[in-house]
């Protein structure tokens, strides 16, 4: 009986498959970031203006709108390079809880709460931009997961 109970068939991936779902994750994630830091950058005064009517932000709105690209730019490239992808996913994950943070958190004290993501991602409504961040958060959990599995991750 306890055989039977040791020898519990688990879900196995291959190694080259870890590699390449981590891979794949970590571009995902790279490119949400190049996306929507590329629509702030492009039209800058426009996300400036948005942070400067959250009244919780608005007296770090210009410092904001220069950091929040720069920093997805960065961790874009963190997850691009392998031998960074590692701190690379866990800035992403870093990142998206913030922002996710800040989303709950504007709901709850601000009126008017303007989105200036970029491009479709604008298009959501709060509640789906909660879900988005959150299953973002989840995936690149599972990469982070997939490389304690694997090592293909160096850091």
């Amino acid at each position: 009986m306890e055989r039977i109970l040791s020898n519990k068939a688990k879900f196995q991936i291959s190694e080259l498959a870890k590699e390449r779902i981590t891979t794949a994750i970590c571009w995902l994630c790279m490119g949400l970031f190049l996306y929507t830091a590329y629509a702030k950058m492009i039209d800058h005064d426009r996300f400036l203006k948005g942070l400067t009517s959250v009244h919780i932000l608005s007296g770090f709105a210009v410092l904001i709108s220069f950091s929040v690209p720069i920093v997805e730019i960065i961790v874009a490239l963190l997850l691009l390079i392998p031998q960074t992808a590692k701190i690379g996913l866990y800035s992403f994950i870093i990142v998206m809880i913030s922002f996710t943070i800040y989303i709950v958190s504007a709901m709850i004290w601000e009126k008017y709460l303007p989105c200036h993501c970029g491009g479709a991602i604008e298009k959501l409504s709060w509640s789906q931009h909660i879900w988005f961040n959150l299953a973002f958060i989840i995936v690149a959990s599972i990469a982070l997961r997939l490389n304690k599995l694997n090592t293909s991750l160096k850091t």
